[in-house]
């Protein structure tokens, strides 16, 4: 079965964000009643393509507010999406984008239970699944005996457990949420990566964890911005890998994001792939990806374009909130 589109909400619940252009995407306009419209156009269009996943996260700034008034205005009744939320970071730019720290992580017992209750608080019955933000290979959080056994709870609830894993590394926090299980059942049903054009180190671990039977989600299919047209150096030019994919793209009468967005839909171990649209017109490209038709000689020829998975984790953490 092919991978469906999700919408990812990081870009359109706070006026500060690490993608490429965001301020640009936002045309400057801060004010959460205008950033709660755009984000309810956002989710109106995408709903309106067919989209039934939506990403959120504590750490979203109002992520979680602005969906929840959107599912109440659109009257959509629980089960007709699927919510998933993460815990782990607490928001604290108090709405600035110059703020010196916009978020902390916090991956202890007592925030998962504070996140939870707030989550709960605006989500209610829509909650499908809950996931931790952002474990990394080096964290011990998947280590914390209590910590699972209080996530492994969540199942009595009805709410799906889940995880997304970040920096170099992925496969090892993905293979070690694998072999997790309490009363003889595994406590992940489903997980989040970053995989891309660039960075595909946690290929091989994605496929095993959808084996296994988990949801694997996709996310960063463009890179937070680096495989769009709008990645530029200095001086206005591509750097070569993004040449590269330009040129194979522009051959095959698409764009470099449409090309990226639907390599990430190609793969077959996916189950989503999020949309970090931050507008409609944004929406609407990567909707277009899915009718995409993406053969192995792309990857044939998309190969030599990736990085190493440290290059590509240094060069992400050196992005400027904007």
């Amino acid at each position: 079965m092919p991978a469906q589109l999700g919408l990812g909400t990081a870009a359109l619940g706070r006026p500060g964000y690490i993608n490429l252009n965001h301020a640009a995407d936002l045309g400057g306009d801060y004010a959460p009643g205008a950033m709660e419209l755009r984000a309810h156009s956002v989710l109106d269009a995408a709903f309106g393509s067919g989209v039934r996943y939506f990403d959120v996260a504590r750490s979203y700034g109002r992520a979680e507010e602005f969906l929840a008034s959107w599912l109440d205005e659109r009257r959509i009744k629980p089960g007709e999406v699927v919510v998933a939320s993460k815990w782990g970071y607490t928001y604290t730019a108090g709405w600035s984008t110059t703020a010196e720290q916009h978020e902390i992580k916090d991956h202890s017992l007592a925030n998962f239970t504070r996140q939870f209750s707030e989550t709960i608080e605006l989500l209610g019955r829509h909650l499908s699944v809950y996931q931790i933000h952002s474990v990394t290979a080096e964290g011990r959080t998947l280590d914390d005996e209590a910590l699972i056994d209080a996530i492994a709870r969540l199942r009595e609830k009805g709410i799906r457990a889940g995880l997304t894993v970040s920096g170099p590394g992925q496969d090892v926090a993905i293979r070690r949420s694998l072999e997790l299980h309490r009363d003889g059942e595994r406590v992940f049903d489903s997980v989040q990566a970053t995989w891309n054009l660039f960075e595909r180190s946690a290929e091989p671990a994605l496929s095993e964890a959808h084996g296994a039977g988990m949801r694997v989600v996709i996310k960063e299919a463009l890179a937070n911005g680096r495989l769009t047209n709008g990645n530029r150096d200095g001086d206005g030019t591509l750097s070569p890998p993004l040449e590269r994919i330009r040129r194979i793209a522009q051959d095959r009468s698409t764009t470099i994001d449409m090309l990226a967005m639907g390599a990430a839909l190609a793969r077959p171990w996916a189950d989503i792939v999020l949309s970090g649209a931050a507008t409609v017109s944004q929406l609407q490209s990567n909707v277009a990806a899915l009718d995409l038709i993406y053969g192995t000689e792309f990857d044939d020829e998309l190969s030599e374009c990736s990085v190493s998975s440290a290059d590509y984790w240094r060069t992400r953490a050196g992005f400027t909130w904007n």
